[in-house]
Order: C-alpha cells, then sequence, then structure tokens
C-alpha cells in the first residue's frame, strides 16, 4: 500500500470497514477471553484476581501481619498492574474474602463484606481492612523461587507474573464464573482432600478413567451445607462432559413441631425464600403455614423457621411443595471451561483437567528444583574460594594490604572466579576465625548433599511426580477439611401441592338456594333451613363433606360444575352466586348440590323416572362450562340427588311418584355410569311428559337399619324397615300407594 492516500495524508492506513470491524471485535473478544473472564487452569484465577493476592503480598499482608484499609490495596493494584475501574477491583477482592462465595476464602477480610442474604451488601472500601488467609500462600508461597514467567505490567515500570506457582489445582477448589464474548465458565468449587487424593491416583496411574477419579471427586462441594441430590450417573456425565447442572436441597429438621432449615443452596438468599414462601401465604395459596421466622445470627448463618398450622401437616408433603416451588430447591450450573497451558480456552472433562494441572505442577516444582539447584551450585563455588582463602589466610592479607587491585590478583595467584574473589574481598575480620573454617566445611557438606538429592529427582520422571503428590498430600493434611455438602443417596422428586392438598381437611356444609346461591358453612350440624335467604329465595340442597374436597353443583339440563369447597364464601353471608363461577346455558338452574370424597356415589334422576348410579369423581370437571352427565328429556326437571352411603349391603333403593306410588327395590338394580339417561326407576306411564302427568317426586337411599321419612305439605310419616317390607318390588315397577293423605309427596329423607 502507498505510504501516501488519495487526500495525501501520509501514514494512515486505509482498510476497508468490514475487514477493520472484524479485527477490532475479534481483538476486544480475546481480550475478554484471555485477560478478564476466563481463568487459567494453572492457579485458577482471573488477571485481576492474581494481580491483588499478588499486590498484597508485596504490601507485606500476609496471614500473620495487622491488615490494611483495603482502599490501599486497590490503589496499588490499579497504579501498578490494573489500570481499570475500582469498584470492579474492589467487588473482586470482596468474592476472594466471602465464605460463602468461596469455599477457601484468599483473603480475610475485617468489616462488613457482604451476607449471603445480599452479597453486594458489603461496605465501601475506604471502611474495609484486609490480608491475606493462611491458604493464599499455597499460591503465593513458591513465587520468589524462579516458578513462574514475569512480564511487564501496563506501563513498563514494573514486573508481575503471569501465573501463579499454586501448590493446589485451585482452579476446582474455589471455582471460578465468567461471561466472555461467545463463552463462559461455571467451574464449582471443589473439596481439598479429595481432589488432591484423584491428584495422586492419576499420578500413580496416568490411565486412571473419570469414573476412577469420581471415586475420589464423587461431586462438588459448596461452601453451603445444603444436600446435592443430583443422581451419581448424572454426577459423572457432568464431570465426562463438563458442562452440566447440579442439583441442590435445602436442609432442614423438626425442632418442638416447627420446621427449621438449616442449609439452602449455593448462592440462595434466605430473605428471598422467605419473600417466595410468604407470596404464596398472601395468595392463601399455602394455608398449611401458620407463621415464618428468620433467626439467623453469627452461630447459625441459616436458620428460618417455618411454623405449620397444626401438627397434622404432613411436614414432609409441606416440604416437598416448597422445594418445587421456591429456591429451597435449584440447579447449579457447571461448565468447565478454562484457559489451558498452551493459552487457548476450552471445556475439560475432569481428567483433561486435573492432568493440565498436574502438567503445571512438576513443571512448577522442576522449576522449583532448578532454580534451587543453580543457587546450592552458586554457594558450593563461593565456598570452594572461600575455603582457598582461608588455607592460604596470610598470603590472602599481604594480597588485600599491598595491592592496590587485590581482585585479579588473588583470582590469579589462586585460579579463582570473580565471584570467589569478590566473596573473599567481602569478607569481615571476624570471620577469620579458625571456627569459621569448620562451619564452611560443614555447609558444604550440608549444600553437597542437598545438590546430589536435587539431581537425584531432576534426573528421574518418577521421583519427581512422587515429589508432587507428596506435598500435595501435605498441603492438603493441612489446609483441607471434611466435605460440607452432602450427597443424598435417595431422594423423591419434590412435588407441588394441589389446591385441595394444601387445604386443611374441615367439616363443611355446602349450601345451595333455591335461585343457585351457594355458600359454605363450617361443621356438619347445620340446619341450612334457618339460615338467613335473599327476599324471594329460599334453601334448595346440601351436602356435607370437607373443605379440601371439592363440591359440585348439578344444573337443570343435567350438566356438573365443580367448584373448590374451600373457595366459597362464608355462610355468615347469603353466599354468591353459582353462575358467576361457571358458564351455564342461559336460563338453567341450579338444583343439587354433591360434596365428600371423590369416591362417594349419588344417584341422580330426572322426573321423567329414569336414573343411574354415578361416582363424584366422575362428575368432577376443569372446564367452567361444567361437563354433561344426565339427559334430561324434553320437558323433565332433573331430581336433587340422593347420596349412597358407605354402608355394605344391601342398599336400597326408595322412589315415589307425584301421585303417591312408593318403591322400594335393591340399589344394585340400578346400573352405575359416568353419564346417560340411566334405566327406569319407577314404573309411571310413558306418556309425553305434560303438566298434570304423574312424574318421579323423590328418591332416596337406605342403607341397614334405616327409616325414611316421607313428607306431605306440613306432615311426616316415619317408615321402619318392617314398614318398608310393603314396598319392595323390582325396578321400574308400579310401586304401592302410600295412604290417603299422603300421596302429595313433597320429600323423602333418611334417618339413621
Amino acid at each position: 500500500m502507498s505510504d501516501t492516500n488519495e487526500a495525501g495524508y501520509q501514514g494512515i492506513e486505509q482498510l476497508p470497514m468490514r475487514e477493520f470491524t472484524e479485527r477490532a471485535y475479534l481483538d476486544y473478544s480475546m481480550y475478554v477471553i484471555l485477560d478478564r473472564a476466563l481463568p487459567f487452569v494453572g492457579d485458577g484465577l482471573k488477571p485481576v484476581q492474581r494481580r491483588i493476592l499478588y499486590a498484597m503480598s508485596e504490601l507485606g499482608l500476609s496471614a500473620v501481619s495487622k491488615p490494611k484499609k483495603s482502599a490501599r490495596t486497590v490503589g496499588d493494584v490499579l497504579g501498578k498492574f490494573h489500570p481499570h475501574g475500582d469498584s470492579a477491583c474492589y467487588e473482586a477482592m470482596v468474592l476472594m474474602a466471602q465464605d460463602f462465595s468461596y469455599r477457601y476464602p484468599l483473603i480475610d477480610g475485617h468489616g462488613n463484606w457482604g451476607s449471603p442474604d445480599d452479597p453486594k451488601s458489603f461496605a465501601a472500601m475506604r471502611y474495609t481492612e484486609a490480608r491475606l488467609t493462611p491458604f493464599a500462600a499455597l499460591l503465593l508461597s513458591e513465587l520468589g523461587e524462579g516458578t513462574v514467567d514475569w512480564t511487564a505490567n501496563f506501563d513498563g515500570t514494573l514486573q508481575e507474573p503471569m501465573a501463579l506457582p499454586a501448590r493446589v489445582p485451585h482452579v476446582l477448589l474455589n471455582g471460578a464464573t465468567g461471561i466472555a464474548v461467545g463463552m463462559s465458565t461455571d467451574i464449582p468449587p471443589h473439596n481439598l482432600r479429595e481432589v488432591a487424593a484423584a491428584c495422586q491416583a492419576l499420578l500413580k496411574r496416568p490411565s486412571s478413567t473419570i469414573a476412577d477419579l469420581c471415586e475420589f471427586i464423587p461431586a462438588p462441594d459448596f461452601p453451603t451445607e445444603a444436600e446435592i441430590i443430583s443422581t451419581r450417573a448424572d454426577l459423572l456425565q457432568l464431570y465426562e462432559s463438563g458442562n452440566g447442572t447440579i442439583r441442590m436441597r435445602a436442609r432442614w429438621q423438626m425442632e418442638d413441631g416447627d420446621i427449621v432449615v438449616t442449609a439452602l443452596p449455593y448462592q440462595t438468599s434466605g430473605n428471598r425464600v422467605l419473600e417466595q414462601i410468604a407470596a404464596q401465604m398472601r395468595a392463601k395459596k399455602l394455608p398449611l403455614v401458620e407463621d415464618l421466622r428468620d433467626e439467623s445470627d453469627h452461630e447459625n448463618p441459616t436458620r428460618l423457621v417455618i411454623v405449620p398450622r397444626s401438627r397434622r401437616v404432613d411436614s414432609e408433603r409441606l416440604m416437598s411443595h416448597l422445594f418445587a416451588t421456591t429456591d429451597m430447591e435449584r440447579s447449579v450450573r457447571a461448565n468447565f471451561n478454562v484457559i489451558g497451558l498452551d493459552g487457548r480456552p476450552r471445556v475439560r472433562d475432569l481428567r483433561e483437567l486435573l492432568s493440565e494441572w498436574l502438567a503445571f505442577r512438576i513443571r512448577t516444582v522442576r522449576r522449583r528444583l532448578e532454580h534451587r539447584l543453580d543457587k546450592v551450585a552458586r554457594r558450593l563455588h563461593v565456598l570452594e574460594g572461600l575455603l582457598v582463602a582461608f588455607l592460604n589466610i596470610d598470603e590472602v592479607i599481604a594480597i588485600i594490604r599491598n595491592e592496590d587491585e587485590p581482585r585479579p590478583v588473588l583470582m590469579q595467584r589462586f585460579d579463582l572466579s570473580e565471584e570467589q574473589a569478590e566473596a573473599i574481598l567481602e569478607l569481615k575480620l571476624r570471620h577469620l576465625a579458625r571456627l569459621e573454617e569448620i562451619k564452611i566445611r560443614g555447609e558444604q557438606s550440608e549444600l553437597e548433599e542437598e545438590r546430589k538429592h536435587l539431581e537425584k529427582i531432576l534426573g528421574s520422571e518418577q521421583r519427581l511426580r512422587t515429589l508432587v503428590g507428596k506435598e500435595l498430600a501435605a498441603d492438603a493434611e493441612r489446609y483441607g477439611d471434611e466435605r460440607r455438602s452432602p450427597l443424598a443417596d435417595k431422594v423423591s422428586a419434590a412435588q407441588a401441592l394441589d389446591e385441595t392438598e394444601l387445604t386443611p381437611s374441615e367439616p363443611v356444609t355446602v349450601v345451595l338456594s333455591q335461585r343457585g346461591w351457594i355458600r359454605a358453612a363450617k361443621g356438619h350440624d347445620v340446619d341450612p333451613e334457618t339460615l338467613a335467604y335473599k327476599s324471594g329465595d329460599g334453601f334448595s340442597h346440601a351436602a356435607i363433606g370437607r373443605s379440601n374436597q371439592p363440591v359440585v353443583v348439578l344444573d337443570s339440563t343435567g350438566r356438573a360444575y365443580s367448584l373448590l369447597t374451600h373457595s366459597l364464601p362464608s355462610a355468615r353471608g347469603q353466599g354468591e352466586p353459582v353462575s358467576g363461577r361457571v358458564d351455564p346455558p342461559d336460563g338453567v338452574d341450579f338444583v343439587s348440590v354433591l360434596a365428600g370424597d371423590s369416591q362417594a356415589r349419588h344417584v341422580i334422576a330426572t322426573d321423567a323416572g329414569y336414573g343411574f348410579v354415578v361416582s363424584q369423581g366422575d362428575l368432577l370437571s376443569r372446564n367452567r362450562a361444567g361437563k354433561a352427565v344426565l339427559n334430561v328429556p324434553a320437558g323433565a326437571r332433573v331430581l336433587p340427588t340422593a347420596p349412597v352411603p358407605a354402608a355394605d349391603n344391601p342398599l336400597w333403593l326408595a322412589a315415589v311418584s307425584s301421585d303417591g306410588h312408593l318403591l322400594v327395590f335393591d340399589l344394585e338394580a340400578l346400573p352405575e355410569m359416568p353419564r346417560g339417561k340411566g334405566n327406569k326407576i319407577l314404573g309411571i306411564p310413558p306418556a309425553r311428559i305434560k303438566a298434570g302427568d304423574e312424574r318421579l317426586a323423590g328418591i332416596a337411599v337406605l342403607g341397614p337399619g334405616q327409616k325414611l321419612v316421607v313428607t306431605a305439605g306440613k306432615r311426616q310419616m316415619t317408615l321402619r324397615t318392617q314398614d318398608l317390607d310393603t314396598y319392595r318390588g323390582e325396578r321400574a315397577q308400579r310401586g304401592r300407594l302410600l295412604p290417603r293423605g299422603w300421596r302429595n309427596v313433597s320429600q323423602l329423607q333418611v334417618e339413621s
């Protein structure tokens, strides 16, 4: 390309916009990936974390020193190594100090460093103080022993390490999270002793499979003590692919009838969990819970108390519901994406990750031993020169006293190197004693032994690997601890309760009025006819059941509608219209209400004389338009249903016509069906139904020993078992007439 462009400007490079933007975006992407978001497999740190730890070590902030203001550390990091925002740098520093975020914190923070409920609630850096933890020594202790490469800082005035010489696989121990351009990483924390054991196994048997390594590392180990409920197969798949999720569940126990949550999943806020439970309580979707309390303190970082409404509440089912509907059970993402020894980011499986770190560690130990061997050799070289001086002390003193430039004379006279001659010239007079010669020979002997030992290790790959394993075992014993996140063997899947299971089981009486208004009264001893009704309205039908059971309303077209009993208005008022909760056809009336268990049975019929037995479960419907159950002939109407008692046979069905014909027959003669017209119950004339025709007036089911109460106008007659024998017959027969004065029957009732 010419040095001069078309406009005549020199030194300006011209590029097509497409090529320029592609190159600029690629450069930015690689910077974010390599210098900001992803950790290095060797020390498990991102650049900002590495610079913070190095700056603190340079400030002398070791675990035994007095802490200094965090602002001092952040200032050093920004001014010397990391020219970026102070808030981002301080947040990275805070993360390394939070014992609920890091499995093995690297910074010992003094002051407010956030809480599990709000990790970002830490105080400003001008208020807090910090120093390194003892564990941080595992990353920094070998820094000055020639173990790592160094590079210039951003302005070229200082040197900083390109990586820290980690003595343990920190990339797995504290994990990492980060989002780069087109990739991310989420490495969960692990237990030091387990990881060290896996590394030792891999050193001894390089052919170990991932399944073999998972015998030592069964799962991640989080700072929290919540249970890991992922299956062993899922965890093995995670370690084989380097990608997956870990399912965690809160731990709880019973104390004096209360449920006490003692551990929450990783990075879960206790306040957030309480808010989720409280929201369900406010929405009346969790009536099983009476109260919530947060009793967390310094001694008990997590202590959430859930007070059940009563001791009859099934705590296991309640907690299963809360696991399914709150953050007390959640998944933690895992993605083992790190920058490898080749400088390239890639997702690695467990074996690749450990193998690559071991290669880094072996290389680091080799460089440390070579650095030490070089120092030992130089010291032995100096000691040889000092020994020559002691053996020829008089001549050496004479040369130093008489020569203007004694160094070259000493070098020529005794065949010394410049370094040896300089060491002789720097000797103090007190070191010329006879005892000093003995010390030199002793030190020389010790260093000779050390040199042979170092050369022996460096000359054998197996000895080097053995040394790495021993050091790793010693560090794990000193800094390691027991697993915090237990693995659950058998865990049932969390399942949210439906509304009927969440509702307390209380006895209720559901009352339906003549105009289709419905309400529920507590208890089974309610007389519905004595309740207050709107002007022009009155009692129509009632059924007894429990508050956690659905109620069914039957309309005049034979359609059934399901309602939630606990949601019905109280009987203290006048209720509300059923039509406000369902979508019935125009102009229908609601004639009957059914309550009780879904296994309960009822006889439903029309006044045309047809009917059948139906299970209440067959009447339930989620549709607001209801469910067609009973076929109603033209001109006929639906009768109030007759509940079938839960008693042994024989059960008898009593049916009476509008002209006073009463028939009692075995209930088994009437079929049980989910829907339809049914069979003929009473043999009334099969004429087309019109005004004045004889109709089926009422039905009732009697169990053993029960009595039938016949109501005609204001008069009542009780028929006992022996009285009913007169009216027994077969289904569909005409029946026998009741006595005169009792033939205008308005109602049949059953009494025990």
